[in-house]
């Protein structure tokens, strides 16, 4: 390897991986204030958080690498022309594209590694993630009882209690409604004061009831003997036992998400897209046919299925005898079939539409995984070049660059998913619209690199300026 592709990737691996940590960060970051209330305040355990924060850092890595290479290209090739080293290369005969090339090789293995890892790692990491942050959210939050209010998180159990002291043990005047057996409000504990703990690794909740009555109505009403409507018990010193299942996490079986589109390879999307083509084919195929011995009345008109029906004589005799003196009740029925015949033709286009949306989602996440590893191709080339042009380094310039490209990137990919999903263009087309409007950006900043265009340099301009101000000025 040569000492110029050596100072170059010297120059563009630290920003990269710095960039890539940071935009990383960002994204994580992101994730946390928008399910704040759902992941936190469950007491579900460090490592809980560690493993749902390493399957999103993979999740996020798609739209990270791109944003990563976009800003280390442009922040290295700014530095270099900031140190005026691109100009020494270039005065010694070297071309901005030789340049660019380890950098440019060092883009192509990573857009093979991101094709790879959309194929293989980012599946199960989507299925792992989103998984478990499901099983966060459906997670009750810890024990928290308040003051004055009844508090029913725990199943079976209705509590309040009148008072609750700093310690977080020491309760004052409690009311239990214990509806373990589904009863109703059979059985109601009051308890002067009580202390609240749990046992066995925070399994069970244990109130330690002081000076209180037990009352249970219609305690013996099962036995024939002795029956009574409510039975007291007064007690000085008794203990509830209430388990905290319900306040663990339940880990959802993998299979529940496995056919969601984000979680297959392309392998597997494209028997995913001929299953559903499939299906499709038998919907619209099999509606008429479906129609047919139903709804006789589709094919032919009443009166005339009428008139044919009595031509045979013995159809002929009943229709005399009943039908014919009912005459109105034959046309509720054909309403009533007109009916049937709506819900029947509204059920199958809903099914329709929902295989079609099913199709399209399928066929974007395909070219998805080809579009997000040439992403990184792309926002090399525009990075590269911009920095040649730019001549700035560090986290000033490059930074609000970089942003930009990457906002118009995302909002440009998400247009052409929203349109091609509408159906208003190709699904090819709003699949590929951001990677080949990106393209020709990028050709354009390389084009103007090479020829070591003053594109951003402010002295150009008003030389431009002052020349078109003489011009104008001159007189006829």
């Amino acid at each position: 390897m040569r000492k110029i592709d050596k100072l170059v990737l010297q120059a563009f691996w630290g920003p990269f991986a710095l960039t890539t940590l940071v935009v990383i960060f960002i994204f994580l970051l992101r994730l946390v204030l928008f399910y704040f209330s759902d992941l936190f305040g469950k007491d579900l355990g460090f490592f809980i958080y560690i493993e749902l924060f390493f399957y999103f850092s993979l999740i996020t890595l798609p739209l990270a690498l791109p944003l990563s290479i976009l800003l280390s290209s442009l922040m290295t090739f700014g530095k270099l022309g900031e140190n005026f080293e691109l100009t020494a290369l270039k005065s010694a005969g070297i071309s901005i594209i030789r340049i660019m090339r380890p950098i440019f090789i060092a883009a192509i293995g990573l857009s093979i590694f991101m094709f790879w890892f959309n194929n293989v790692a980012l599946p199960w990491a989507n299925l792992k993630g989103w998984g478990l942050l499901y099983d966060i959210k459906t997670t009750k939050t810890t024990l928290n009882i308040k003051e004055g209010i009844f508090y029913s998180d725990l199943p079976g159990y209705s509590i309040k209690v009148a008072k609750k002291y700093p310690d977080n043990k020491t309760l004052k005047s409690l009311i239990i409604y214990d509806h373990t057996h589904n009863d109703g409000n059979r059985h109601v504990t009051l308890a002067d004061s009580a202390q609240m703990y749990t046992i066995l690794n925070k399994k069970y909740l244990i109130f330690e009831l002081f000076n209180g009555k037990d009352y249970v109505e219609d305690a013996d009403r099962g036995s024939n003997l002795n029956a009574t409507d409510l039975a007291l018990h007064q007690f000085k010193k008794s203990k509830i036992v209430m388990s905290l299942e319900a306040f663990d996490m339940h880990k959802t079986e993998d299979n529940q998400f496995a056919h969601h589109e984000i979680m297959r390879s392309n392998v597997q999307l494209d028997e995913d897209e001929d299953s559903l083509r499939h299906v499709i084919k038998n919907i619209k195929n099999g509606f008429p046919k479906a129609c047919g011995p139903n709804f006789i009345y589709f094919f032919h008109p009443v009166r005339y299925s009428y008139k044919t029906l009595k031509k045979t004589n013995w159809v002929a005799a009943r229709i005399d005898s009943g039908v014919k003196k009912r005459n109105r009740d034959l046309y509720d029925l054909v309403d009533q079939q007109i009916t049937n015949m709506e819900v029947f033709g509204e059920t199958n286009r809903v099914n329709l539409e929902s295989k079609q949306d099913k199709l399209l989602k399928t066929r974007l996440e395909w070219h998805r995984k080809f579009t997000t590893s040439l992403a990184i191709l792309i926002m090399f080339l525009i990075g590269a070049p911009l920095g040649a042009i730019i001549k700035k380094g560090g986290f000033g310039i490059p930074v609000v660059v970089a942003v930009s490209f990457f906002i118009l990137m995302y909002i440009m990919s998400q247009q052409g998913d929203k349109m091609a999903k509408e159906g208003k263009v190709l699904l090819e087309i709003g699949a590929w619209i951001s990677n080949t409007i990106l393209t020709l950006i990028g050709i354009y900043f390389l084009r103007i690199a090479v020829n070591d265009s003053r594109l951003f340099e402010a002295d150009n301009y008003l030389v431009i300026w002052s020349r078109f101000k003489q011009k104008w000025q001159r007189p006829n």
